[in-house]
């Protein structure tokens, strides 16, 4: 005898919090905000939708809440259909990048509202309020008004709500967007942490790549309603599959060049202005010869006396960062080169230099952005 409890096999329990979205597509009259996107999150998994404004990312992510419903495609949480199922039938919870706290309600009562509304036991409810309280670190505010509260306040009490509800999915909508710089670094550490503590499935939306870098296990790039390229953050910045990837991710410059050889995943090329072969990585299976650009990070790029570089070229501008110093070079064709240095000590505004950087630290792309 079960004593009417819910039998939940293995599989089941595995799957929890696993979602799956396959060949969905959003159509807003003619336009496609979304364009068959697959992709499939692993229970436990923090995942970043990265991309600019208007790129889709938040329109999946209310398709994969129930807020919009797909033109075409479904999607399944935990293993189930939930395509057609309104949002208060699935198991996920959404944190807005507006908080949408009730004024009327003290920070508990915010907290607690989803589970009042539900009729859970008084009892029950104190226990869970104080358990999420505790998590976004608001106990001490709990009879606090939140027109009292800070931004980054609120934004814990938002999170508590979402969290006192135990989703097994828990989508985040830009929700560190309206904070201050240096609040928004302890928010993103900080959610970090709960997201370890929890193991639950975080889906977070942000166009700010800094975050996404940061944060997330997987970093899915959306550009015009389509995963550009999915992958681990250290894999998405050092090896963008194309130029949208690379622009967006980091800072970049672009030398063109020329691709003589190619070898499994390495391609022999001549920078434009050089006559030095050198070797570099291949984004893709593209690029076998012909015309393309180097992709080049600043940090990885070391000035040197003019003629001892793989290319020459002049200082145009050095700026003082904090941690860094900011050259820009001009290479042959007008090609601006970014260089990020500890020191620049002896150099000026109007020096020909030389440059240089490790070869498996440039990769080989379109030398047309697409």
């Amino acid at each position: 005898m079960n004593h009417g409890k819910v039998q939940v096999t293995g599989q089941e329990l595995a799957s929890r919090g696993r979602v799956v979205i396959d060949g969905v597509t959003k159509r807003f009259g003619e336009t496609a905000a979304v364009d068959d996107v697959s992709l499939e999150i692993e229970r436990g998994e923090f995942l970043t939708l990265l991309g600019p404004s208007g790129c889709g990312k938040t329109t999946l992510l209310r398709m994969v809440a129930g807020f919009e419903e797909p033109s075409r495609g479904r999607i399944l949480l935990g293993g189930r259909d939930v395509t057609r199922d309104p949002p208060e039938h699935r198991p996920v919870n959404m944190v807005f990048q507006r908080y949408a706290l009730f004024p009327h309600l003290d920070v508990a009562g915010n907290v607690a509202y989803g589970l009042v509304a539900r009729g859970m036991p008084r009892e029950r409810v104190s226990e869970q309020v104080a358990s999420a309280l505790d998590l976004a670190a608001m106990s001490e505010f709990a009879g606090r008004a939140v027109q009292q509260l800070s931004g980054g306040q609120q934004q814990r009490v938002a999170l508590a709500r979402a969290l006192v509800n135990q989703p097994e999915v828990l989508l985040l909508d830009e929700p560190l967007a309206a904070l201050d710089l240096k609040l928004r670094k302890r928010m993103q550490v900080e959610l970090r942490a709960i997201h370890r503590q929890l193991e639950t499935t975080f889906v977070y939306v942000t166009h700010d790549q800094g975050e996404a870098l940061t944060m997330s296990d997987r970093v899915a790039v959306m550009d015009h309603g389509v995963i550009a390229q999915v992958g681990a953050p250290e894999e998405i910045y050092r090896s963008p599959r194309s130029r949208f990837v690379a622009s967006f991710v980091g800072e970049s410059s672009f030398v063109p060049c020329t691709v003589q050889e190619a070898h499994g995943d390495a391609r022999i090329v001549v920078p434009e202005g050089g006559t030095r072969r050198v070797t570099a990585r291949a984004a893709g299976e593209g690029h076998r010869s012909g015309e393309a650009a180097l992709l080049v990070r600043p940090e990885a790029v070391t000035i040197t006396a003019a003629g001892d570089g793989l290319l020459d070229g002049r200082i145009e501008d050095i700026m003082f960062t904090g941690a860094m110093t900011r050259c820009i070079v001009m290479l042959p064709g007008d090609v601006e080169l970014r260089i990020d240095a500890a020191r620049v000590d002896g150099l000026a505004v109007g020096d020909e230099v030389g440059v240089t950087w490790a070869e498996e630290h440039a990769v080989v792309l379109d030398r047309v952005a697409r």
